[in-house]
């Protein structure tokens, strides 16, 4: 008999347009633009993998083929490189094959995140489930999704990754009110602003793309109206979950996280997060680094 309070599933929305990274996404898809060597969207399901979540649904739209190429088989490539003796990079092929049992299902037209969740509602069903955003990568020496698994598995209904901004960053994010708890990383939420102006914010805490929800968000998401921009705003369900109790699919908790977070949302992020990610590279900083000191000093005379 099925578990239906234990999270085995992983919901990545992929379907957005990535206009921000025109013209190099207009036939390609945002998620697949590489951090060094591996598109983005194979840091996220490494995430969802190594928190134990291994039937992972991606939400994609139009000209998403080449997601689905990614996580597929490629015989030929295989053939090739093992004909040659490559063993490091066929074994780098067949590891994205095989890193979690992935489905597909497209989303019509572009009507917000909370749209995007609800088309997982048939693969979902009764179940809670993690829900991650592709252009938020988190570090894997911080495990913020196992810890907000852990958070709903005690206190049931949804969970919120919160992580503090500068208050000019405010109205980039949907910020949160939040209360104490008897523990140092968890909050209870008790109201949510998508993008407020900064003197309108209920704090600087900001909800980043990770989230475990309740199944009970699918029903207020058919009957939330479209919000801010004409879109259905995930962050108006969980408003409305935030102030139910736990046998109605509420509360709504937050995990209060101080660790290391890549926005590739932005082309200067996402140039910082390539940075990043190729210095911490043994086989490419001995390298790389000497080369990026040099850069920068001639830069700066």
């Amino acid at each position: 008999m099925a578990d239906f309070d234990t999270v085995t599933k992983a919901v990545i929305p992929a379907a957005g347009l990535g206009t921000r990274f025109l013209p190099a996404t207009k036939a390609t898809p945002k998620e697949m633009l590489p951090i060094v060597d591996k598109p983005a969207i194979q840091y996220v399901v490494e995430e969802a993998v190594d928190a134990g979540l291994l039937d992972v649904l991606l939400v994609t739209g139009r000209n998403k083929r080449s997601i689905e190429d990614h996580f597929d088989r490629a015989y030929e490539l295989e053939e090739a490189l093992a004909a040659k003796g490559d063993e490091v990079r066929l074994s780098q092929v067949l590891e994205t094959a095989d890193l979690a049992t992935v489905h597909y299902v497209r989303q019509g037209e572009p009507k917000g995140l909370g749209h995007a969740v609800l088309c997982a509602k048939q693969h979902v069903g009764d179940h809670p489930f993690a829900c991650l955003l592709g252009d938020d990568l988190i570090d894997p020496r911080d495990p913020l999704l196992k810890r907000m698994i852990e958070v709903r598995r005690r206190y049931g209904g949804s969970v919120v990754a919160l992580m503090e901004v500068p208050k000019d960053q405010v109205s980039l994010y949907g910020c949160a009110a939040i209360a104490p708890t008897e523990e140092d990383d968890v909050v209870r939420v008790t109201n949510l602003v998508e993008k407020p102006a900064p003197e309108d914010a209920p704090s600087n805490w900001a909800v980043i793309g990770r989230y475990v929800l309740d199944p009970a968000v699918f029903e207020v998401l058919e009957e939330t109206k479209p919000g801010r921009g004409g879109e259905i705003q995930l962050t108006d369900a969980l408003l409305t979950l935030a102030g139910r109790d736990r046998d109605e699919g509420g509360p709504v908790h937050g995990v209060l996280f101080r660790g290391r977070r890549y926005d590739t949302g932005n082309k200067a992020e996402y140039l910082r997060t390539v940075v990043t990610f190729a210095a911490e590279r043994e086989d490419l900083a001995p390298e790389f680094l000497p080369w990026l000191r040099r850069f920068v000093e001639e830069r700066v005379r």
